[in-house]
This record gives structure tokens, C-alpha cells and sequence, in this order.
């Protein structure tokens, strides 16, 4: 553990005199480059789909906090599905959304822990055809600031299929707010942007 512990840099200034530079460690925050942002602001049209047995569009509370997200962010909810959690469900729903030419961004919601029935993950990241690793480490670094060691249970992913941006997230409120808030919404318009080549 670093505690009261401080670097120094010496230099020369004009007058060749030795200069001594301190920093403390303790009490800093360790300042984070903002990405530059989009000179244009996009409308990205989103499909949210929840991975459920029980669930049903009443008692889907994530659905439904995903499809607020993202509307409140500007973007577009043009497509809502719950199905089973069931790989050839789940991947029949990815295609079938992904043969549709107005939708840019899936997300999934539901299945992503390691319970007998948690096999969103197993579905989908069988078929991306390029993964976005950030997304799921990022993920579970913030819910390790929030749930500590159990985020190592999470099996949250993202990634590209068929030219669409594809997001797996779990089931609960709390992992849904996270993922938005911190990490989709912040840069959805932009990975889109690239996912186009623009």
C-alpha cells in the first residue's frame, strides 16, 4: 500500500540552478483525458432485448430503464423483444434483428452470470465477428468498485455482428444503469461512426 509517499524530480532551470519538484501521492486523483467529442450529434437507432424466463414486458424493469436511457440520450428504440434464455432463441433474435437495415446497436440484457440458465453469452459472443474487450473489462472494473470481488461473475460482452454494434449486459437494474450511464451511452454515436466508416 502506498501511503505518504512522494517522487522527486530534479531539473535545471535558466540559471543552472537545481531545481527540486515534488508530488504527493496520497490525496491525488489521477487526472483522465476526456476523448474529444463528436463535433455532430447522431440519433442511433437501438433494438433492446431481454434475456428472460420469467420476465415479461410489465415486470421487465431493465427493459424498460435501457429503453429510457437511450431515449432520454437522443437515440431511437426501434425494436423491443423479450425471449427465453435459450442459445437458439437468442441467436435466432440476433439475426433476425440483424437483417433489418434500420438498426445500428443491440443490447441485450439477462443471462450473463454462470448460473445453469445464464447462456446469453455463450449465445452471442460465439457469433461477433470482432469483439470489443474494453467493454467487458471496463464493466467489470466499475462493478468491482461497486459490488467488490463478485464482479468477477459477470460475463457482460460486446462486439460486432453483421455490422451492427452488439451489447450483452446483465439482467439487474444496477448492471443496466452502470453500463449505459458509464460506458454505451458515452460513446454509442461514436463507435457507430466507425462501425460505418465515418
Amino acid at each position: 500500500m502506498l501511503k505518504n509517499t512522494a517522487w522527486h524530480l530534479t531539473s535545471r532551470n535558466s540559471n543552472n540552478t537545481s531545481v527540486d519538484h515534488r508530488s504527493s501521492i496520497e490525496g491525488k486523483k489521477l487526472m483522465m483525458s476526456t476523448p474529444h467529442p463528436d463535433l455532430v450529434e447522431i440519433a442511433v437507432n437501438c433494438a433492446v432485448i431481454t434475456v428472460s424466463d420469467t420476465r415479461s414486458p410489465e415486470t421487465d424493469r431493465s427493459g424498460k430503464l435501457i429503453q429510457e436511457f437511450l431515449l432520454e440520450a437522443g437515440h431511437r428504440v426501434e425494436a423491443y423483444a423479450i425471449v427465453k434464455d435459450e442459445p437458439t432463441q437468442v441467436q435466432a433474435q440476433l439475426a433476425q434483428l440483424c437483417d433489418r437495415c434500420d438498426l445500428d446497436a443491440l443490447i441485450f440484457n439477462g443471462g450473463t452470470g454462470i448460473a445453469p440458465r445464464d447462456r446469453t453469452y455463450d449465445a452471442l459472443s460465439s457469433l461477433l465477428e470482432k469483439t470489443l474487450p474494453g467493454f467487458g473489462e471496463l464493466f467489470r472494473f466499475l462493478s468491482y468498485q461497486e459490488i467488490g470481488s463478485r464482479a468477477i461473475a459477470s460475463r457482460a460482452v460486446a462486439g460486432v455482428y453483421r455490422q451492427k454494434l452488439v451489447f450483452s449486459l446483465p439482467g439487474s437494474a444496477n448492471g443496466v444503469k452502470l453500463a449505459l450511464q458509464k460506458l454505451i451511452l458515452p460513446e454509442l454515436a461514436h463507435l457507430v461512426r466507425q462501425l460505418k466508416g465515418k
